[in-house]
């Protein structure tokens, strides 16, 4: 079953919030990056108290300004929602897909309050905080994936269906489930490179294999070989999903992570030997979420209800199934 495409306005305003949305995102690693996550004090929504900062400093400008513009993506996140629901007939995927992105964005917005509240900001180099790092980047992800899928269904492409998917199933809960691990290893491993920068290179290796050094430091070597390893696992995944669904979209999508994929395993390579500048970090994360943004176009694309296919049916397929 195929559903009509939405308006162009539409498509372009479900365009327009993703990418400010990535920018509210990369926003809030530089907040992170530069240790400013303690500008506003431990108050939230208010900053130090007042909703207009008096003679803030630096730090506190770099958070408010997060929190200004997370406040505005909020609002477009809602109007996303409205529009879709108003503009689309019952059963349209792009009803659903808009309102799980209002609830990862409404999600996102409660755990950057936790963490605020509960002071895991600045120097703060408990477990604790890595594991809401952890939290707030699966929720990230998750928004992300949502706001890619309106964009998805805009332009008209049939819905997902999960039954009688065999292999393709398997594929897709693979690739999603390691990259939300790989995404939260980068997040503990860029949490201890802003805590524990290191001088030079081999300063930063001594400190890997160092028994007294901190938690964060020890595991960090964890994220660059899952990267690898999740890399070459995501190429074979999409050769392996061209050929059980061989449609166009899905070789794209397969392409694109291939390409992606290889860009960011560079700019890795070349954030480690720098040292994790702050600048490289952002583009490090934006790459990230380009390769997951291709990783759920690849998924969509396999699960679509339309998608040719090289195996039988392993059951009946519906095709009223959640789009995420």
């Amino acid at each position: 079953m195929t559903h009509a495409a939405s308006s162009r306005r539409f498509q372009a305003f479900s365009v327009g919030v993703l990418l400010f949305t990535l920018g509210v995102i990369l926003w809030g690693a530089f907040v992170r990056a530069t240790g400013s996550g303690a500008g506003c004090g431990d108050h939230w929504p208010h900053c130090n108290g007042e909703v207009v900062p008096r003679e803030p400093t630096v730090q506190t400008l770099i958070e408010y300004t997060h929190r200004v513009t997370s406040g505005l993506v909020m609002l477009l996140a809602v109007a996303l929602c409205v529009w879709a629901l108003r503009a689309h007939a019952k059963g349209h995927p792009v009803r659903k897909a808009a309102s799980w992105a209002l609830f990862f964005m409404l999600t996102e917005a409660l755990v950057g309050a936790g963490i605020v509240l509960l002071k895991y900001v600045a120097d703060n180099a408990s477990l604790g905080r890595a594991v809401w790092m952890g939290v707030h980047l699966v929720n990230t992800f998750l928004l992300v994936g949502a706001q890619t899928l309106v964009i998805w269904f805009a332009r008209g492409r049939a819905p997902l269906t999960f039954r009688g998917q065999g292999w393709v199933g398997v594929l897709v809960g693979t690739s999603v489930a390691g990259m939300l691990l790989l995404g939260v290893s980068g997040a503990v491993a860029a949490l201890g490179d802003t805590l524990f920068p290191s001088e030079t290179l081999m300063e930063g290796l001594r400190q890997d294999v160092s028994d007294t050094a901190h938690v964060f430091i020890r595991r960090r070597i964890l994220h660059p070989v899952l990267a690898v390893s999740m890399g070459a696992l995501l190429v074979l995944i999409g050769r392996w999903m061209a050929r059980l669904r061989p449609s166009a979209e899905v070789k794209r999508a397969a392409l694109a992570i291939s390409i992606l994929y290889s860009v960011q395993l560079m700019a890795g390579l070349v954030n480690v030997v720098l040292l994790a500048p702050v600048w490289l970090q952002l583009v490090h994360l934006l790459l990230a979420d380009f390769v997951w943004m291709a990783v759920v176009s690849l998924c969509a694309a396999g699960l679509a209800a339309d998608a040719p296919r090289t195996e039988p049916v392993v059951e009946t397929v519906s095709t009223h199934a959640s789009p995420v």
